[in-house]
């Protein structure tokens, strides 16, 4: 009986958990307690978290639940109650719609503030050694905060009969046809509107996703601050491009500030932007941007930084946590095309970067020679596999820089790093969780001495941190 009754109760505990406290469509009064590290407001409704996008700290709304989790719901804004004193009017009508937007009806200020709460937020949530006690500084502000983003990576669809191109709504494929896009560089808005035009004037095949036929896929469209120039990327579910030469002719006479075009060749239905074809249409090959009073060129695949604007400073402040002087030998681990190492290479003895793209090397090395830099080499392959070579070979180090992907570091290299412990250390992240859940292995040997929120990506969540480590 005594089990019987247990069962019961249990069972009963069990209904109770899992009765919805709210269907789709339903209304729900909420208090906005704070943002979630992807700028949504959360609130409560009968003790259960509801993320409701474009709501903001302090505000009352009454939201339409969206959609039902288990441990959480989803909702949008029916109604506002009451109205944060923050909130401001954004540029874009995509505010809330498109990813890309999700704070541009926050002020400013209160942007900054809330990126420095994301780094909290995931020590907290991580909680790597003596983070309490961690000096995590005040957001460095973007110069600009609209027109900054060099590099337009959009989707290529048919939307009610036309050709549209733009970026997805939230957690969808459905297409948002972006005719302007205030936090885009012009010349990137200028290029994609034009092409759009002529693919439809043209009558080139879009892709289909259902039927996953057609031809282009996205168009991605990379503007040099410093020239104006411009690199045109057409990504196509094929190689044939009909109506080749005549699109050509047309970008030729009405956009004179592309200077190199390009066609990759992704085909299929696949998460990824890239494929492994790359084929040289017209122009350079490449595109040139100046950084730190040094030239760069780019090719189509090649990672830069979104915001010319504030790159600099987030490489002046990788360089501060380094305090280089030139005795020091630097390693730049996930090196790319070798930006932040050829930046710091007059403060140093010697670079040795590496990166598992070969094409991104060979750009990194001609880099290196454009610029007449002779103390900086780059090779293929992971900083795990090399810095153990390196070491064994007899090349010596005392300073580090990693610019990881939002995955963050490699758990081997953590390793290595923790075994060859170099005296400098800087970690640049563009993932506050992924560097939180790093630190909680690196406090082993390493003392945070502080760390710089960057804010990269005005408008957005998204936020950068550069970190001086120090051995303990």
């Amino acid at each position: 009986m005594k089990k019987q009754r247990h069962f019961h109760r249990h069972s009963n505990h069990r209904s109770q958990t899992n009765t919805p406290v709210a269907a789709v469509g339903d209304h729900a009064p909420l208090t906005i307690r704070k943002l979630g590290v992807n700028g949504q407001g959360i609130g409560y409704f009968k003790h259960k978290v509801c993320f409701v996008p474009g709501a903001l700290p302090g505000e009352v709304v009454v939201a339409t639940i969206t959609k039902v989790h288990p441990r959480y719901l989803e909702g949008k804004i029916h109604r506002l109650r009451q109205t944060s004193k923050y909130r401001v009017e954004p540029r874009d009508s995509y505010a809330g719609v498109a990813g890309g937007f999700e704070l541009e009806d926050l002020a400013y200020d209160q942007q900054l503030k809330f990126k420095r709460e994301v780094v909290l937020s995931a020590l907290g949530k991580y909680k790597p050694h003596a983070y309490k006690k961690f000096d995590v500084r005040p957001t460095i502000a973007s110069p600009k905060q609209y027109g900054y983003r060099n590099k337009a990576q959009f989707q290529v669809r048919l939307v009610d009969g036309h050709v549209a191109a733009g970026l997805y709504k939230a957690n969808s494929h459905d297409l948002v046809d972006m005719r302007e896009c205030a936090v885009q560089m012009p010349a990137t808005m200028k290029v994609v509107r034009t092409v759009v035009k002529l693919i439809e004037e043209l009558q080139i095949p879009v892709y289909n996703e259902e039927t996953q036929s057609g031809i282009i896929k996205t168009l991605v469209v990379r503007e040099a601050k410093e020239s104006g120039q411009c690199q045109l990327t057409f990504v196509t579910n094929t190689p044939k491009l009909i109506h080749k030469h005549q699109l050509l002719d047309a970008i030729a006479s009405q956009l004179p500030e592309v200077i190199s075009v390009m066609q990759n060749v992704n085909p299929g239905d696949t998460p990824l932007i890239w494929g492994d074809q790359m084929i040289h249409l017209a122009g350079n090959q490449y595109l040139t941007e100046s950084l730190m009073g040094l030239d760069f060129q780019l090719s189509a695949r090649s990672f830069l930084q979104l915001n010319p604007y504030q790159t600099e400073t987030l490489y002046e402040e990788a360089s501060k946590a380094l305090s280089l002087n030139n005795n020091d030998v630097l390693i730049d681990a996930y090196a790319g095309v070798g930006t932040i190492g050829l930046s710091l290479a007059s403060r140093v003895k010697e670079v040795y970067g590496m990166e598992t793209i070969p094409e991104a090397v060979s750009d990194a090395n001609a880099n290196a020679k454009l610029n007449g830099i002779t103390n900086a080499h780059y090779e293929v392959g992971s900083a795990e596999d090399l810095l153990p070579q390196w070491q064994a070979a007899g090349r010596q180090f005392n300073a580090l820089v990693v610019d990881p992907p939002r995955t963050g570091l490699d758990r081997q290299l953590i390793a290595t790093i923790m075994k060859v412990k170099p005296e400098k250390f800087a970690y640049v992240s563009c993932d506050m969780a992924t560097l939180a859940r790093d630190l909680t292995q690196l406090t082993r040997q390493y003392r945070v001495e502080y760390i710089q929120p960057v804010d990269m990506m005005p408008q957005t969540p998204r936020c950068e941190a550069v970190v001086k480590l120090t051995r303990r």
